[in-house]
């Protein structure tokens, strides 16, 4: 198994590509701290993991809260004794607007909980990666890295282009301690955030633009699964990618290409 013996803090754990992501982790022998708002989701997450054969414990906390967080991360430690690998996914799409309509609320809640929650997840797991080394895996988007078509989008793009920029950052930075840091930039994936986005007069911000064919060149518009999006979070988290840091992976079909 690519995890043996490790263990991974995989956060927004309770639904989509974390769900996804520490259900796959787990098959491959890690131990999973699976972090997240709402208990009841994480805790079908976790009974899924246990009932597969693997190991799990619910962690219900905001990742945009220094105490909450640091305590989170201390109680899977306690649990396993170790820290090896960090997911932030955490996320939201927040509200797309225009600049005019975006009101100054709506950008700090999408930067504080995307961008402030990575750094946040990160921070107090760095203690521990040092022990032995790791790897952190964060999960932007295609939106504000290879694609800024998405009318209204800007909030959520800046917070997207952060995260690229911490994980090169902390890549320098945390080498030495022979900790990775890498990205993942998912396209159009079959989750359920797009019910969290709240469009606010986007139609005055887009900008037309037509794929006959669809915008998925891959497969002629169909969106990409959170399994897939796990199997890349799965291969940067293991030893497979033991020489890849400070690197950015698009996994979208192509569609960023296109947009």
């Amino acid at each position: 198994m690519l995890l043996e013996g490790k263990v991974a803090l995989v956060t927004g754990a309770g639904s989509g590509i974390g769900a996804a992501a520490a259900r796959l982790m787990a098959k491959e022998g890690a131990k999973i701290g699976a972090l997240g708002r709402t208990e009841s989701e994480l805790d079908k997450v976790v009974k899924q993991i246990k009932k597969a054969g693997g190991e799990a414990i619910t962690l219900v906390a905001d990742t945009s809260e220094p105490e909450a967080m640091e305590k989170a991360t201390q109680q899977l430690v306690k649990a396993y004794g170790r820290l090896d690998i960090v997911v932030p996914n955490a996320g939201i799409n927040g509200v797309w607007a225009p600049l005019e309509d975006l009101t100054p609320e709506d950008w700090d809640k999408t930067l504080t909980i995307n961008l402030k929650g990575t750094f946040l997840s990160v921070k107090y797991a760095i203690p521990h990666l040092k022990k032995r080394g790791g790897s952190v895996v964060i999960v932007a988007s295609i939106n504000g890295t290879r694609t800024f078509t998405s009318a209204g989008a800007t909030a959520y793009s800046c917070s997207k282009a952060g995260q690229v920029a911490f994980a090169k950052m902390a890549a320098v930075e945390l080498g030495q301690h022979k900790i990775r840091v890498n990205v993942v930039c998912p396209g159009a994936i079959d989750t359920l955030i797009d019910e969290n986005t709240e469009k606010i007069n986007t139609e005055k911000a887009e900008v037309p633009v037509e794929f006959p064919e669809g915008d998925i060149p891959l497969t002629k518009g169909e969106p990409g699964s959170a399994k897939q999006v796990a199997d890349l979070i799965l291969f940067l988290a293991s030893d497979q990618a033991s020489h890849i840091s400070g690197t950015e992976v698009w996994i979208d079909g192509g569609q960023s290409l296109l947009r």
